[in-house]
């Protein structure tokens, strides 16, 4: 659907109270009688404002505004059980399909680390459910702060300081149940786990 829509990448927000540091007893919720997913991935942190003039970032100005990578997880959850079976604009039309952020380990020294190609796996209750590089998405984690610093641009929209920007699921995105145990392992960086559990009803 590229040419259709004439993106490689959707974006959705992360609302603020959903956004947690990870913890030894850390929860992700999902709708329980809906869809839920984990997926691992690398979590950019914006420490400089983009100009409000520019709307268009190389990847080397897109770069330059973060400060800070952390290894984490993103956890997917609608009460529409069929969301990801009806194409992206469904899941742009939910918020981007996103339930939660779960932040970990900083990434040390970064920018001279080839994080991207690092080989990440993730487990549900043992089980290995996928494995990938962040190298294998177009232009890696950072060709994601790329696509939404330009995306936002032509909103009329600018990045703020301490936003957290989720790059995409590394090693896919694995379908979840109350009750499960999910394990990301992302080598040399550490891991990133939780326990998943109901969403609360409004």
């Amino acid at each position: 659907l590229v040419e259709r829509f004439g993106a490689d990448r959707l974006a959705g927000p992360i609302f603020t109270p959903t956004i947690h540091a990870l913890t030894p007893d850390a929860t992700g919720l999902v709708f329980a009688q809906g869809f839920g997913a984990a997926e691992a991935e690398f979590l950019l942190r914006i420490g400089q404002a983009p100009d409000p003039a520019q709307t268009s970032f190389t990847l080397e100005e897109a770069a330059a505004l973060v400060d800070a990578v952390h290894i984490g997880l993103e956890i997917a959850s609608s009460p529409f059980t069929g969301i990801n079976e009806h194409g992206p604009a469904v899941t742009v039309s939910d918020f981007g399909n996103n339930n939660g952020l779960l932040i970990g380990a900083a990434v040390p020294d970064w920018q001279n680390l080839a994080f991207a190609e690092i080989d990440i796996s993730l487990s549900i209750d043992g089980v290995v459910a996928g494995t990938g590089r962040a190298v294998s998405f177009p232009d890696g984690p950072i060709g994601s702060v790329r696509f939404l610093l330009e995306n936002l641009a032509a909103r009329g929209i600018r990045l703020q300081p301490g936003a957290w920007i989720s790059t995409g699921a590394v090693t896919g995105v694995h379908e979840v149940r109350v009750g499960q145990t999910v394990v990301a392992d992302f080598g040399p960086l550490g891991t990133a786990h939780c326990v998943i559990r109901p969403q609360a009803a409004a």
